[in-house]
């Protein structure tokens, strides 16, 4: 257990965790506060994941990451919400429930899926339970790619998403 700390504290002492994130995070912060001239609130759905895009998404907002320095916040009710962020194939009992969660935010608002399954079902497609991905259900403007996306993959399509975000 004392090599694995040893090790992590070596990598967050080299920078190799974060050397690319204050870049990221910085640029991030000007785009958000460009497009919003505030924070992004971001509210989290999963719709039947694994768990594993969940501690991802926790991960970033842990003190090594700290999304919310850089302008991102998550909020609980969908009516405080710029965006969704979605993880998790839309398992059948989820999906009205996604439906509603969408229908209550706030216009305009947009809907960014993270991992595989949220794309089209991942590994459970197909699946008599699963309706299939995000996008299915309600209209997605950018996905996460990966199984689970990493933190620091989180942060950059972060960036991307509202970087390309067309505000009105």
């Amino acid at each position: 257990m004392n090599n694995i700390i040893n090790i992590a504290n070596a990598r967050i002492q080299k920078g190799i965790v974060t050397e690319n994130l204050d870049l990221i995070g910085s640029k991030l912060k000007t785009e958000i506060q460009k497009k919003f001239a505030r924070s992004l609130f971001l509210r989290e759905v999963d719709t039947g994941s694994c768990g594993a895009c969940e501690s991802e998404i926790i991960s970033a907002i842990n003190p090594v990451y700290d999304l919310q320095r850089f302008g991102v916040d998550f909020v609980a009710s969908p009516r405080h919400a710029d965006a969704l962020l979605v993880t998790g194939p839309v398992s059948l009992n989820m999906s009205l429930a996604l439906k509603r969660t969408y229908e209550a935010m706030p216009s305009p608002k947009f809907v960014i899926t993270a991992g595989d399954c949220a794309l089209d079902g991942g590994p459970f497609k197909g699946s008599y339970y699963i309706e299939g991905g995000v996008s299915k259900i309600i209209p997605v403007v950018f996905h996460i790619p990966g199984c689970p996306p990493k933190p620091i993959d989180l942060v950059l399509a972060l960036l991307l998403a509202v970087k390309n975000l067309k505000r009105s």
